[in-house]
């Protein structure tokens, strides 16, 4: 494998790509287990399809507004209002735990001077709760919310302002993300692009392809010959 090269920066995805979207249904134990993994996927459908149904409408809600809201559909259709449980997964969201490898891969990539950066759709006080609640302190040079744009990632608007905030061409930028549609629309903008597939997904049929597929975060250094 031949390394990437004159990558001066690496944009990560938040949700599903640093923070595991699963950790605020595990920890909630009014939820019965065998509805967990119901609830966290439902929950997740629901608030990828409200930020692009929102972005198309013209209708902007924050992003911890459509996390709420996709909560509620969720409960609602697995019978769960009754467990007056809603207030405690906006909370344990707002703290969800990064995956195992995070903290150790930004380290290596800081310490080989690459930029690190955060681009989400999630708003700045979701996004810094979620740092701190992972002890990813100071492993960030920039956290980058969309929300400064009022609208929503696959727009190319969002990945534009995360170029204008490093103030790097896309081809000095490697973004990646877990979510395959994340990935394949970055590539379509013109950035290079590492999808971490981590639940082996298929190829999506959309516009770009990411330049290369990894299971886990931890595979990325090598990737750029760190």
């Amino acid at each position: 494998m031949t390394p990437m090269t004159g990558i001066r920066a690496c944009v990560f995805d938040a949700y599903g790509t640093i923070f595991d979207l699963a950790s605020a249904t595990a920890r909630c134990a009014a939820i019965p287990e065998d509805k967990r993994a119901a609830l966290t996927a439902l929950w997740r459908d629901k608030q990828l399809q409200y930020t692009w149904l929102r972005s198309l409408q013209g209708c902007h809600a924050d992003f911890e507004q459509i996390t709420a809201d996709a909560l509620d559909f969720a409960l609602a259709s697995l019978d769960l209002e009754g467990l007056d449980c809603r207030q405690q997964l906006l909370s344990l969201f707002l703290h969800v735990q990064a995956f195992p490898e995070v903290a150790e891969t930004l380290r290596q990539l800081r310490a080989a001077g690459r930029v690190t950066a955060i681009l989400s759709n999630g708003t700045p006080s979701m996004l810094e709760a979620a740092i701190q609640a992972s002890g990813l302190q100071g492993l960030f040079d920039a956290v980058l919310s969309a929300e400064a744009v009022q609208v929503f990632k696959t727009h190319p608007r969002v990945y534009a302002y995360a170029l204008q905030q490093l103030q790097l061409s896309a081809e000095q930028i490697v973004f990646q993300s877990a979510n395959g549609w994340d990935a394949y629309a970055a590539s379509a903008f013109g950035m290079r692009v590492v999808w971490c597939n981590r639940y082996g997904q298929r190829p999506e049929r959309l516009p770009g392809a990411p330049d290369h597929e990894i299971a886990s975060l931890a595979e990325l250094p090598a990737l750029l010959g760190i």
